[in-house]
């Protein structure tokens, strides 16, 4: 059976176009979102790893390596068993910096642009044979389907209607943080498509030769030689070698990467595909081993390599050649594509971009644009560079010892990578020197052969002959000898600067560095303005929103730390767009950043909380425990019934827990990093006086906060730095005793009324007096006819009258001044307040055996309320009236002391106990009997003296009488 040239071309196209078709539509939304995303297709995309050296040339390298042609599974599927070791932390750097490639990922680790350019030009030359693998693939499947060779502009058509693929579907945006499903979709169907060609072959193989599994055995039982084959070479050939080489091609090679992690940004998908994948590899190695003793029994003059196409040709059904043979041009499509593209990228950020912007002052007029294009020229050129090496390599050898030349390149940066996630200590020099090293040794020993068609001279031959034939186990053993020894003697012997050091915290996985500095900018505003010198306005507004928004920050955001959040955004988003070290020089260029100025505490506490919160699942042991405590402590903290507002060094807000935010109707998630002065009234300018006070306290501090009046308790503790004098920073509590000071009130009134209770009696006397002399006189006047006398006991009558309406408006006014009313405190005499209480006392009859005087000078004013410093006079005085006998003096004096009045009640009563001194003011606490009082008047003093912004204190001995002294600011 064979097949015209023309119709197998025409089959090309048609397979491509509909490639095409599913691309489109699942760009533009025709295709189920939920079918795209699912994470089975994303494991069917990374079946780009199976090129046409897994799907025609396996079976020709098991005929040479037996059992061995398993390594190339095996060691991806070792890889991806080490997911959570390797691929994970692999995903979360990229996706947290915005890493494209593999020349990303160590440029930024090694903060080299050499190291970007030198892994770019390796992965260049290294894949440039693989390219050119798969060019000759497709046209040496067109050579055994029509039984002649296939004309060069065959392949030459083939490589255009790749490159306009990769172009309308692999290079459709800017920047590859927009992802490309059309791309994903498309190299998933081919996946598919490889799948069942492979299977439906592999059952050819066994039903429609050997007739199924009887015939084969019995087969086999005739041909023994065919086991023996598969199983020799893994007892002699380098199989430690092959699973080292699959593992390192598993992530490393440019088209693993780009799907592994550029297309993709869930660790959901990776999780999935960790034993997902190895099962589609398994699936595609089954039909190896028939399809190889197919050929061999059917076609042993044909090139292995082929016999999964060749070996159709002997059945009937032309549909199956054909299958066949789009398996293989979707093996080689996928290749191609992918691996340009990624290759496209890498060219793009660390040869062509760094070239160009050097030096350049003026801006670009649409950078996107000219960034798209690159990238679709250089997909061109990079393709049609492949195609050229096709034409250059002469050479007769397999598919996948052409293969193996790429993988032992890719595998010389296994080194670098662990000095990516587990050596901090690794340098740049340390980096390429290895590189440079290992790439030294595999081009001598195997490029300069394919290109020349002769072994290197010299050394070389020996080599050769030593392991028959067979190169690449040597160069892989001596390339990465060279490269890691290389690599760790020079990075010992080299110091990584301040940038490498951060770039190694920022790549290994369990370590945290908070960021450092501040930018100068003062708003998002600015940074557009300096950006667009460089970038041009549009790009460069473009790149400011689109940091404001992944940071869901306002336009005109002020704060410090979310400036510096936005600038480490934008770079990070420009690391996708023009690689890592580009867009720091970028935004260095632009956005300077002052490293000498401290990083705001909240900044730091905000970034170490989020890395803890990240690493939670990987803690163990002893920091497990740790962490645990940290959580349960700031759940307290949250927690707690008192609201915490901490302040850094610089008074920014570094914690706001929920009852503060509760308490001031201000969200703390958005709070943090904020100067405090900036907080909304009354916050802002009550916690920032207070914190650049001396005072320790603030008691019953009156506030209105949404229109309701507050009363506060504030207590302000400061926290020292780390072995050093100056304060850290300062951590205020705030108390809401809104409701307890009302409380208080009412419990002040109930002691006033209380007080007119046990006034009660005199207050009768006092009344009874007056009333019985008015009496009198009415009775006098029924019989009183002279108009004088008359008019004189009128006079009396209104005098009576008169004593007993002050009597009575006396204790009215003392027994509504405790409302809870809000009054404004003015300027009142302390002589009238006390003359007012001294008369109030002087109503109870126990009172009257006491001798009770006053000495104040009239002009001592102060600033209060009266009634309530009427209620102070009044209890002081009624205490000490209760603690003396008949006949006790007690005393009433007022003097100056600086600023304050100072108030001295003194009597020469019993006294009180020693133990009991330190008491006096708790309430409800009282040495009388229980009935004759109810411990509030001495807390009540306390409360009104304190809000007075005085002090009260009491001095007593047993025996010795009482002496109160308080000070009231004057007036």
């Amino acid at each position: 059976m064979s097949f015209e040239l023309g119709p197998l071309f025409l089959a090309v196209v048609a397979y491509l176009g509909l490639l095409f078709l599913i691309a489109y539509a699942a760009e533009n939304g025709r295709l189920p979102e939920r079918l795209i995303r699912h994470p089975l297709t994303y494991t069917l995309s990374l079946g780009v790893y199976a090129t046409s050296w897994t799907y025609y040339g396996s079976v020709g390298f098991a005929h040479r390596e037996g059992h061995n042609y398993l390594t190339i599974y095996l060691g991806v599927t070792l890889a991806f068993l080490l997911w959570p070791l390797l691929l994970r932390p692999m995903l979360r750097l990229t996706r947290d910096f915005q890493l494209s490639s593999l020349a990303d990922v160590f440029a930024f680790r090694y903060r080299s642009q050499l190291a970007g350019a030198l892994v770019t030009l390796f992965m260049l030359i290294g894949l440039l044979p693989y390219i050119a693998l798969q060019i000759r693939a497709v046209t040496q499947s067109i050579q055994v389907l029509t039984f002649r060779t296939a004309p060069e502009a065959l392949a030459l058509g083939f490589c255009a209607i790749l490159v306009l693929f990769a172009v309308l579907f692999g290079a459709r945006h800017a920047t590859p943080r927009e992802r490309h499903s059309g791309l994903v979709a498309a190299i998933a169907f081919e996946s598919a498509v490889k799948l069942v060609a492979m299977l439906t072959v592999g059952i050819f193989a066994l039903f429609g030769v050997f007739g199924g599994f009887q015939g084969l055995e019995q087969w086999l039982a005739a041909h023994p030689e065919a086991l023996t084959r598969l199983n020799r070479p893994v007892h002699e050939g380098p199989w430690a070698t092959l699973l080292l080489l699959a593992f390192a091609a598993a992530f490393l090679l440019p088209r693993q990467f780009h799907m592994l992690f550029t297309e993709n940004e869930e660790e959901e998908k990776l999780r999935v595909a960790a034993w997902a994948f190895p099962l589609f590899l398994l699936a595609l190695n089954l039909a190896i081993p028939p399809v190889l003793w197919a050929g061999s029994r059917l076609l042993p003059e044909m090139d292995p390599d082929y016999y999964v196409l060749s070996i159709t040709l002997v059945g009937e059904a032309r549909w199956l050649p054909v299958l066949v043979f789009l398996g293989g041009v979707s093996a080689a499509s996928a290749m191609v594509i992918v691996t340009t593209l990624a290759l496209a990228g890498m060219c793009l950020n660390h040869l062509i971009l760094p070239a160009s912007l050097a030096g350049r002052r003026e801006p670009y007029p649409d950078l996107y644009r000219w960034l798209l294009w690159g990238r679709r020229l250089l997909i061109a050129a990079i393709i049609f560079a492949g195609f050229g090496f096709y034409l250059l390599a002469r050479q007769r050898q397999g598919l996948a010892q052409i293969g193996l030349i790429s993988f032992v390149a890719v595998a010389q940066f296994l080194p670098g990578v662990v000095g990516l996630f587990y050596w901090r200590r690794a340098t740049r020099a340390g980096f390429i020197a290895g590189l440079l090293g290992g790439a030294a040794v595999w081009g001598y020993l195997l490029i300069v052969p394919l290109l020349q068609g002769s072994m290197p001279p010299g050394e070389g031959a020996w080599l050769v002959a030593a392991h028959g034939g067979g190169l690449w186990p040597t160069v892989t053993f001596w390339s990465l000898t060279v490269n890691t020894l290389l690599f760790v003697v020079v990075s010992l012997v080299t110091t990584p600067d301040p940038e490498e050091r951060e770039a190694a915290y920022a790549c290994c996985r369990d370590s945290v560095l908070p960021p450092r500095g501040l930018v100068a900018a003062d708003s998002p505003g600015q940074f557009q303005e300096r950006l667009a010198e460089l970038m041009g306005p549009a790009t460069a507004a473009k790149e400011v929103a689109r940091a404001l928004a992944d940071l869901k920050l306002a336009a005109d955001e002020q704060r410090p730390t979310e400036l510096r959040l936005l600038r480490e955004r934008i770079e990070r988003n420009l690391s996708g767009l023009v690689g890592p070290l580009m867009a720091r020089a970028i935004v260095d260029d632009s956005l300077r950043l002052d490293t000498r100025a401290r990083s705001a505490l909240a900044d730091t506490v905000r970034f170490m909380e989020q890395r803890l919160d990240a690493s939670q699942s990987r803690l163990q042991g002893l920091a497990a425990e740790l962490d645990g405590l940290r959580r349960y402590h700031r759940q307290v903290l949250q927690e707690l019934p008192l609201g915490v507002c901490a302040l850094g060094p610089g008074r920014e807000v570094v914690i706001w827990n929920q009852t503060m935010g509760a308490l001031s109707g201000v969200d703390g998630e958005g709070l943090v990093g904020s100067p405090v002065g900036r907080l909304p009234e009354p916050w802002g300018g009550l916690l920032n006086r207070f914190s650049a006070s001396g005072e320790p306290h603030l008691y019953k501090l009156q506030a209105k906060v949404a229109g309701e009046a507050k009363r506060l308790n504030l207590y302000k503790a400061a926290i020292g730095a780390d072995g050093a004098a100056t304060p850290g920073g300062v951590v205020i509590l705030v108390e809401d005793i809104t409701e307890q000071t009302t409380l208080e009130a009412e419990l002040a009134h109930a002691e006033r009324l209380a007080s007119i209770g046990r006034l009660a009696a005199g207050v009768a006397h006092e009344i009874g007096n007056p009333l019985t002399g008015i009496a009198s006189l009415a009775q006098n006047l029924k019989e009183e006819t002279d108009p004088a006398y008359i008019r004189e006991s009128i006079e009396l009558v209104l005098e009576q009258t008169r004593r007993i309406r002050d009597i009575v408006q006396t204790l009215v006014t003392f027994s509504h001044g405790g409302a809870p009313v809000a009054r404004d405190h003015a300027a009142i005499r302390l002589c009238d307040c006390i003359e007012e209480a001294l008369r109030l006392v002087r109503l109870a009859r126990d009172a009257k055996e006491m001798a009770c005087t006053s000495r104040c000078a009239p002009e001592i004013e102060v600033r209060g309320d009266r009634p309530r410093l009427v209620q102070v006079f009044v209890n002081l005085l009624a205490n000490a009236c209760d603690a003396s006998l008949p006949g006790d003096a007690i005393e009433v004096s007022v003097g100056v002391d600086g600023p304050f009045a100072e108030i001295e009640v003194r009597d020469e009563g019993e006294g009180i106990p020693e133990e009991f001194q330190g008491r006096v003011f708790e309430p409800f606490f009282t040495t009388k009997e229980p009935g004759q009082g109810t411990g509030l008047g001495l807390p009540m003093v306390y409360t009104i003296v304190q809000d007075h912004g005085g002090t009260v204190r009491i001095q007593s001995r047993a025996g010795e009488g009482t002496r109160v002294v308080i000070q009231l600011p004057l007036a």
